[in-house]
């Protein structure tokens, strides 16, 4: 029998920035958000996003609206360095919570924030929203239906421009695009393999692009990362975040394969069969101020605004959390056991690039 049972919520965000926009503004939109804070330490951030969705509660100080009583549930979008803090406080109060992916940028922040969801027991997810894609979803529908049999590899690769790069190098420094990017389809693999754990890590990367920008020790324009599975199946991942700033993405342009013995699937997301031009200047959602005359139609990694409704990956992760908090219905977000296989393996890419040795991981 069907239950119209539906639990009010309190939702707090932390960190007011583009993501933390996109969360406020859906959460603001769900039926079952009877409460909204927002938290910024740019009180100015706060007060405006504030204001155009009608948060009862702005602060500068993440701390007053995670520990306000009519809050139930804390998203965390805060820059990817800076998730620890909040996520710790907000579960030490109780509260259920969304990260923003990466789960953490350290295997030490990591760690703290999933042992702390253990020992108090509160809900803890993380947002890799690429499994909210719908060619992402469906296909795990198949592999689940048994109809690629055993997987035995595949590939995943994302592409996008140094435009996008810069800003993320500007807002996180210290986070690189491997363990902020691909560990998107890091995990999107590992959802399909289920339980399937990595193994080895083998990775290579070269160019200048990027540390033109960041300095000699900054990141490669491009990754080469091969990843054998316990069973023995081997996925290959790339990453270039160096194109040209005016190449038409406007977020990741994705391609994946993966093959079984019994089938295959082939998901071409790079978005160039729709195009929108313009000589007044097309905007980026990433980029602000950065303005190009041509881009792929649908290819905004988070989802785009249209209309006032959001539609894409970032839409349907919010709403699927916000109705898991409020009906009990399942979702599919990752878990915290699942964003922290995914940043491991970041991480073993990042070290192997640098030494030049395969990683062995311990999971």
């Amino acid at each position: 029998m069907t239950s119209f049972a539906r639990e009010p919520l309190g939702i707090a965000v932390v960190g007011c920035g583009r993501m933390g926009t996109h969360r406020a503004r859906l959460a603001a939109a769900h039926p079952a958000v009877a409460f909204l804070a927002l938290a910024d330490i740019d009180a100015e951030k706060a007060r405006t996003l504030g204001e155009s969705v009608g948060a009862q509660v702005v602060s500068d100080d993440p701390i007053e609206v995670i520990e306000h009583p009519d809050v139930s549930c804390v998203i965390v979008s805060s820059s990817e360095s800076e998730h620890a803090k909040p996520a710790i406080a907000a579960i030490a109060a109780g509260k259920d919570v969304l990260i923003e992916k990466p789960l953490a940028t350290t295997r030490e922040d990591a760690d703290a924030i999933v042992a702390a969801a253990e020992a108090v027991g509160v809900r803890l997810r993380v947002g890799y929203s690429q499994r909210f894609r719908r060619n992402t979803f469906l296909s795990k529908r198949y592999v689940d239906e048994g109809k690629l049999g055993r997987i035995t590899g595949g590939l995943a690769r994302v592409y996008n421009s140094r435009a996008q790069a810069f800003a993320i190098m500007d807002r996180s420094p210290d986070v690189s695009v491997i363990v902020d990017i691909l560990t998107y389809w890091v995990d999107v693999i590992g959802w399909f393999m289920r339980g399937n754990l990595p193994v080895e890590v083998f990775a290579a990367g070269a160019g200048d692009v990027l540390r033109e920008k960041a300095g000699p020790d900054g990141p490669d324009d491009l990754t080469h990362a091969i990843v054998r599975y316990a069973d023995g199946a081997v996925v290959a991942f790339t990453v270039c975040y160096s194109l040209p700033a005016d190449f038409p993405t406007l977020g990741q342009s994705v391609r994946m394969e993966v093959m079984g013995t019994e089938g295959a699937l082939i998901i071409d997301d790079d978005n160039r069969e729709s195009i929108v031009f313009s000589n007044q200047g097309i905007g980026h959602a990433y980029v602000p101020g950065h303005q190009m005359k041509m881009g792929y139609l649908g290819s905004t990694t988070s989802g785009d605004w249209a209309m006032g409704r959001m539609f894409g990956p970032i839409a349907e992760e919010t709403r699927s959390w916000l109705d898991h908090l409020s009906t009990g219905v399942e979702t599919h977000l990752a878990t915290s056991g699942e964003a922290r296989r995914a940043l491991e393996v970041g991480l073993a890419m990042e070290e192997s690039s640098r030494t030049g040795h395969p990683v062995k991981l311990r999971l």
